[in-house]
């Protein structure tokens, strides 16, 4: 079993304050890239410490960081830039991604968190390794040619028992180089119905990666 360091902080962002919480593999070995962990309106970055993803994914090697999304969680003094389902500004996680010196990382977005990730993913010259949308908002908000422009690796993940998750899947389709893990029985926090085969399908993922 690989050791893991973990840590927790606060990183500023546009002038707000926010919270995260940080897995690497441990014994000075070098993390083989950043994954970015965002989350749903109902969450924060403890899910991913209690659902074990943050040690998972240290112990595979890679650096992991949730971050707790402005006027969530323990960032909840930090005030949203946008309004719940407006697209942010790709500049804000892009600026986040810099502060903590994660580029380019692999972002996991579920839910409410597309209204970050996806200006972000869509961006001219955006600085991402792999993309990981778990049944995400806003993907009606994003063009087709936006879509097509990019790239890079994408997991599309969603539960068989949530609508949301096959209404964004329609548009995420779009994304040319995409695969798509359907969970069987799950529902739109679908990592947390089946949390072995969430993980095990994700590393298989970041494996794939360069």
């Amino acid at each position: 079993m690989v050791d893991t360091e973990q840590q927790e902080g606060t990183v500023q962002v546009q002038g707000l304050s926010l919270f995260f919480r940080e897995a690497r593999p441990g014994g000075g070995q070098a993390a083989r890239f950043s994954v970015l962990l965002l989350h749903g309106i109902r969450f924060s970055s403890e899910t991913w410490q209690n659902l074990g993803t943050l040690r998972r994914l240290a112990q595979a090697g890679y650096r992991a960081v949730a971050v707790d999304l402005p006027g969530l969680g323990r960032s909840k003094e930090a005030a949203a830039p946008a309004p719940l389902g407006e697209l942010v500004p790709a500049g804000f996680l892009a600026a986040l991604v810099e502060a903590l010196a994660l580029g380019p990382p692999v972002v996991i977005s579920p839910s409410m968190s597309g209204m970050y990730s996806l200006p972000f993913l869509t961006a001219p010259g955006s600085q991402l390794r792999g993309y990981v949308p778990v049944a995400p908002i806003c993907t009606d908000k994003i063009s087709a040619a936006d879509y097509a422009s990019v790239k890079i690796p994408a997991l599309i993940v969603y539960g068989d028992q949530d609508p949301m998750g096959q209404s964004s899947f329609e548009h995420l389709k779009q994304l040319p180089n995409h695969r798509v893990l359907v969970m069987k029985g799950a529902g739109h926090p679908c990592y947390l119905d089946k949390p072995e085969e969430w993980h095990t399908e994700l590393l298989s993922f970041l494996q794939g990666l360069a």
